[in-house]
């Protein structure tokens, strides 16, 4: 999805590029207001139920939350066809991008079906399903897009593969989950569906008010950027931001697996659950830390090569973008799946309206002193206040304790590490020799240094390989990576003296 996203902003260009990223503001806001909490109701219950062994109502409370979302959906298709004239005056300020809002608009309904599904499929532990659903969706687009803008369509044939892929990823994903929920199908449950859908609510609620204040943001942010800026500095932007998608290649499954799994320990002890949130942030920022430092260290070479010259504000927008994610170590990407996993919404909700609060005063004012950068300031500065709450809520009611020591070293090592590649930089290379030296390089000197500082353990290493056993490529990636720090572990520990009682 990250590479079909980025060909078409290539091909477009920066100024189409910002029409097409404004066309779809409108029809992403008001999917928001199809959400009603249900897509993380569904993935909380049926993990709980799970975990309990009471699948018999599996498949009745997936059913229930998939009949109101899909009304919400029609629902929601409707208003923003019929007045998207309206939006793309008043909030687009482009009256000319009314014909590209409505046909993004016709995605709302399948979008709404395919999210529920892949919801319910990581409650219901067939990742496999989740994951084939959205590497269809993410095919179609990119296959689809990528030909009919090459074919001369411009934004309309990249509207086109949005739409369509998914069309295609709802009905694949439906197919799927009729099938999965026959194996839990029980004839003689007669489930109220409106006890369901209000213990949904109830649960949710709070979590549909969260979503709708985050996902207002970068839907607000663009109405800031439509205000006080050009279509090429939005598609510079865009550009931008599309790169972070690489980092999310990696954050958004942990975030996803996460929740499941502190669903089911909200009936464990509460030192069950400080360890897992321990382990789960330090494994989290081990992975994402180094990520990020490398983007921001080759940001120019990769917008380079990937979009070209034409985008020339955009390196400096990624490397203050990635910045987003040095508040990982704080809990960034494992405080809302926390909450969320122990039906603390409110909490949840309380992080997103001081985050919602303090960018809706500070984007405007900063963008427009500063134009873009200042925008990115205030998304960094919202995002450090809300995950420093809820730190420090976790920390006060939940006696969470975050391995300082090690979250240290991790950043110390990460950014030793990008010296190397630094200087690498500084050589007369072309672009993509740098990136892949450095990135080497890179990579060869993180993980020597991780447990030479002894940020991992043994049992850790022994827990990562289990996982990566799985995933054949990752595999084979990642098992040469391990044993390497395996080995350089235990020579430590060999050469480390031993300690003495005095």
């Amino acid at each position: 999805m990250a590479v079909s996203t980025i060909l078409v902003g290539r091909f477009l260009g920066p100024e189409l590029y910002g029409q097409y990223s404004l066309a779809i503001v409108v029809p992403s806001l008001l999917l928001l207001f199809a959400d009603l909490g249900i897509n993380q109701g569904i993935t909380k219950f049926t993990a709980s139920l799970r975990a309990k062994g009471e699948t018999e109502r599996l498949a009745k409370i997936i059913q229930h939350g998939l009949i109101l979302r899909a009304a919400a959906g029609i629902a929601i298709f409707i208003l923003n066809y019929a007045l998207a004239d309206f939006f793309a005056s008043v909030f687009l300020q482009r009256p000319d991008l009314a014909f590209y809002t409505r046909i993004a608009s016709t995605a709302i309904l399948f979008q709404v079906i395919f999210v529920t599904a892949v919801s319910a499929f990581v409650g219901l532990d067939k990742t496999e399903y989740n994951a084939l659903a959205t590497n269809i969706q993410a095919i179609a687009k990119a296959i689809i897009s990528i030909a009919l803008v090459l074919l001369g369509f411009s934004i309309t044939g990249a509207l086109i593969g949005y739409v369509t892929s998914y069309v295609i990823a709802a009905l694949v994903a439906l197919a799927i989950l009729y099938l999965v929920l026959q194996e839990n199908r029980n004839p003689s449950n007669n489930q109220n569906i409106s006890n369901d859908i209000k213990a949904m609510i109830r649960y949710g609620a709070p979590l549909y008010a969260s979503l709708i204040l985050i996902g207002l943001l970068p839907l607000y942010q663009s109405v800031v950027l439509a205000f006080f800026t050009t279509d090429t500095d939005i598609g510079n932007y865009k550009a931008a931001s599309n790169f972070i998608a690489l980092i999310s290649i990696l954050s958004i499954p942990i975030a996803t697996a996460l929740l499941p799994a502190f669903s089911k320990l909200d009936s464990s002890t509460k030192q069950k659950i400080t360890t897992f949130f321990k382990l789960a942030n330090k494994s989290t920022t081990i992975i994402i830390i180094p990520v990020t430092v490398l983007i921001i260290i080759f940001a120019n070479e990769i917008v380079q090569i990937v979009y070209g010259s034409d985008y020339q504000s955009a390196p400096l927008f990624l490397e203050a973008f990635c910045l987003l994610y040095f508040s990982v170590g704080l809990g960034y990407l494992t405080l809302h799946s926390f909450y969320n996993g122990l039906g603390e919404t409110k909490t949840t909700l309380k992080m997103s309206i001081i985050n919602f609060l303090a960018l809706l005063v500070l984007s405007p004012i900063l963008t427009r002193t500063y134009n873009v950068i200042g925008l990115i300031a205030a998304s960094l500065t919202a995002s450090f206040l809300s995950t420093a709450y809820g730190s420090y809520i976790a920390r006060k009611n939940h006696q969470v304790k975050f391995d300082t020591a090690s979250t240290v070293r991790i950043y110390l090592i990460a950014m030793l590490a990008g010296v190397p590649p630094l200087l690498l930089r500084l050589a007369p290379l072309p672009d993509l020799m740098i990136i892949t030296a450095g990135g080497l390089l890179y990579l060869f000197i993180y993980a020597t240094l991780v447990p030479l500082a002894r940020i991992i353990n043994n049992n850790e290493l022994h827990i990562a390989e289990q996982i990566i056993h799985e995933i054949p490529i990752l595999a084979q990636i990642g098992r040469p990576i391990l044993k390497y720090e395996q080995k350089i572990l235990n020579t430590k520990h060999n050469h480390d003296p031993p300690h003495t009682n005095k």
